[in-house]
């Protein structure tokens, strides 16, 4: 027999406790998600893992992202609000993340929105994200969306490639001093910086990551640098974030990402999977694992394929992608 969530399908307990309290949330929602998410305990199982034995959040396995694409993951039996679906091309397969309840992914953009960037209403924002409207399912643009509806701005709204109408508009928002955010895909963002190239004083400019093929590949500080140049900025934002997370982690420079207290990054061992790396103060290399607590009705201890560093103040830098990992729309470059 499942056991009922302890969550009260509000999640509260996920957006408001303590960060000292992070470790034994997470351990229980790991043992919640055992016991109610079939595909979960079988990988937990077969690596022999014993629930009441875990004692630490390095203890807990990690669910290779990859189930998303193969597997139904979710955790308690539930017909799903909402299936974002991750981009790809016609060669990958698309990763699906059911989502139970549509209000907690609100709750958790919202919630690390104004953590970084404080309310949205004030801001212009401004959604540069082609790739991303010209499908469905993807939980980046009901992100921006609701962002933009918060916003309460005139102005605010999506952009396919009508980018002499974004252009303009950009000016007018620069002319009244308006703050405002440009959040775009990356070959998006390059492609209006190439054919419209302006000083920008009261705009942050934010990629999400995302070359899709359209462009040749080039490192994070290689995109970085040509924005900065064509927007005269001292700075490029950027956001982190998949279709099998319901938070994101945010970088104000230089690719260094900082996260939601509700979620957390660890590293692990390339060459040995289960070992978890501890951060040294110069940062430490491997591949990135993370804990998104607002999973809690998919799975909320993710392997990812992304290359990262860590540091022990919890920031850390993605650095591409592991080899023979699929190319996903989202943190394609390498660095």
């Amino acid at each position: 027999m499942n056991k009922p969530s302890p969550y009260n399908d509000t999640a509260k307990r996920i957006f408001d406790f303590n960060i000292s309290d992070f470790d034994s949330l997470a351990i229980d929602i790991f043992r919640f998600q055992y016991e109610n998410n079939s595909i979960y305990r079988q990988f937990a199982d077969a690596l022999g893992v014993d629930p009441g034995q875990v004692e630490g959040v390095v203890q807990i396995p990690f669910l290779p992202v990859s189930f998303f694409k193969t597997h139904r993951v979710q955790s308690t039996p539930f017909e799903p609000q909402m299936i974002f679906e991750s981009s790809g091309t016609t060669q990958t397969i698309n990763s699906k993340h059911y989502v139970k309840d549509i209000a907690i992914y609100t709750e958790s953009f919202l919630k690390g929105f104004a953590q970084f960037y404080g309310d949205p209403e004030g801001w212009c924002i401004i959604g540069l994200l082609p790739s991303y409207l010209e499908r469905q399912n993807s939980s980046l643009v009901m992100m921006v969306d609701e962002l933009i509806r918060q916003s309460k701005h005139y102005r605010s709204g999506f952009y396919l490639y009508e980018y002499d109408q974004l252009a303009d508009h950009l000016q007018q928002l620069e002319r009244q001093q308006q703050k405002t955010l440009l959040i775009g895909v990356t070959f998006a963002l390059l492609d209006f910086a190439e054919k419209y190239p302006m000083p920008l004083k009261h705009t942050i400019v934010m990629e999400t990551g995302g070359m899709k093929g359209r462009k040749t590949e080039m490192t994070r500080q290689e995109v970085h640098s040509l924005l900065k140049t064509a927007f005269h900025l001292p700075c490029i934002h950027s956001e982190y974030g998949m279709t099998e997370l319901l938070s994101q982690s945010y970088s104000k420079g230089d690719g260094m990402f900082r996260s939601p207290p509700w979620m957390k990054v660890l590293l692990r061992n390339e060459d040995d999977p289960l070992e978890i790396l501890s951060p040294s103060g110069k940062g430490t290399n491997g591949v990135v694992n993370i804990i998104d607590l607002a999973n809690i009705y998919s799975c909320s201890f993710i392997a990812t394929d992304d290359a990262g560093k860590l540091y022990p103040d919890g920031s850390f830098e993605i650095l591409g992608r592991i080899d023979n990992s699929d190319i996903r729309g989202c943190s394609l470059m390498a660095v």
